[in-house]
């Protein structure tokens, strides 16, 4: 006889294509999931530095524990794709919220940066394992319904994130650690019994003739020369996502420090430029269905690269400080729906473990952006090290080009 764990996974594995589709419900649910996600790590994040307090860390130490989130995260990406193809996005999707739920209130319980460690590997594990599984099930809806609705859940975790953080902020000064995180937890738990009920009752069917069901149903074409290029069009998405996810972590850790260091602003103003990339990003992808419906997602992934890459230009280069702000504002609005189309049109060519791939490359470019710029500051300085950002997202607007160009191509044709 089954454990609860695997009957409540076998509850929500896809179900046939002639299903119901109650989509204003699923499309909140899957909202709510992105959104909680966002919420969640900024509550963390915010509670850090308590958290060295605590386990009386030095800062290289902390941030040998602080690899957990991200040694969990990238190693379960890609088994996070293989268990959504066996038992269905949306039962993974409900298991690993409530699992990064209740993980984050673990740190506050650690006495020393091994216990933090080992406690962020299950943190990471969770927060990896849901991002696979819930953009799969967005993905999974939007080719159902056959509509480009991906940046919008992306917008809701940057939504959620803001929330996640703005709200630490407040509760810093009057909560200890453990009760702040415990909240979350206990929000983060609500949320999942909410939002997943709906998805548990409601599997998404997918479009049969689509590849992404055919790799899930086991019946695509096992080789051959199409195989071999959508295989190699999924990795051309996940260095997509690496390279525009590499300017979002860089420009987190570095961008208020450009402004305080190099343009010599007070804090506020630095942590005010932060704030104008992260809400023209959740603006822009609040509108992103809108741009894709009108423009196709080819146009929005080449234009949008090459306006991050002026955008970071500016804000790295610029001498003045409404320059930056400018710089940081066009960054975030070309970044923004880069991610989730080449996301979503890795899940459309390989499903939920197409999804995995563009989601591990992403996530390393989130880990290798902020040393990165920290070794070329020391080389070459701040400013100069911050305009790989723009050098990267140009070229994600050069792999958009091409893979737009090998997709335009006949099966049979070589690439």
């Amino acid at each position: 006889m089954s454990n609860p764990v695997e009957q409540l996974l076998e509850s929500g594995r896809p179900g046939p294509a002639t299903a119901g589709l109650p989509v204003a419900r699923l499309r909140w649910a899957i909202s709510l999931f992105f959104a909680l996600d966002g919420f969640v790590f900024a509550g963390w994040v915010v509670r850090i530095p308590a958290i060295k307090e605590q386990i009386d860390a030095s800062p290289g130490v902390l941030g040998l524990a602080l690899l957990g989130v991200s040694v969990g995260s990238v190693t379960t990406m890609l088994l996070a794709g293989r268990l959504c193809r066996r038992y269905g996005n949306h039962p993974v999707t409900v298991v690993t919220a409530a699992l990064l739920s209740l993980s984050v209130a673990l740190p506050p319980l650690t006495h020393d940066a091994v216990q933090l460690g080992l406690v962020l590997l299950l943190f990471g594990a969770a927060y990896g394992g849901l991002n696979v599984a819930f953009n799969a099930a967005a993905v999974d809806l939007a080719e159902a319904i056959g509509r480009p609705i991906l940046p919008s859940f992306h917008a809701a975790f940057s939504a959620g994130g803001l929330a996640g953080a703005g709200l630490g902020g407040l509760l810093a000064p009057h909560l200890s650690p453990q009760r702040h995180l415990l909240l979350l937890t206990v929000i983060g738990l609500l949320v999942t019994a909410f939002a997943g009920r709906v998805l548990l009752s409601a599997p998404v069917p997918r479009r049969p003739d689509s590849p992404a069901a055919e790799r899930a149903e086991g019946t695509g074409t096992p080789g051959g020369s199409g195989t071999d290029r959508l295989r190699l069009f999924i990795v051309v998405y996940g260095l997509i996502t690496l390279c525009t996810a590499y300017g979002e972590g860089a420009l987190a850790d570095w961008g208020a420090l450009h402004l305080s260091a190099d343009l010599h602003t007070g804090p506020g103003v630095a942590a005010a430029g932060y704030a104008v990339f992260a809400l023209t990003m959740t603006v822009s992808r609040a509108s992103g269905t809108w741009l894709l419906e009108r423009l196709g997602d080819t146009v929005v992934l080449v234009a949008g690269g090459l306006l991050a890459a002026v955008g970071m230009l500016t804000g790295a280069l610029a001498p003045q400080t409404w320059l930056v702000f400018l710089g940081y504002a066009l960054t975030g609005t070309g970044l923004a729906n880069v991610f989730p189309v080449a996301v979503g049109n890795a899940g459309a060519s390989g499903g939920s473990q197409g999804v995995a791939v563009a989601s591990t490359l992403g996530y390393t470019g989130i880990l290798i952006g902020p040393p990165s710029i920290g070794f070329l500051s020391e080389a070459f300085g701040l400013p100069a090290a911050m305009t790989t950002i723009a050098a990267l997202a140009a070229l994600a607007a050069l792999l958009g080009r091409l893979v737009h160009r090998g997709r335009s191509r006949p099966l049979d044709t070589p690439a």
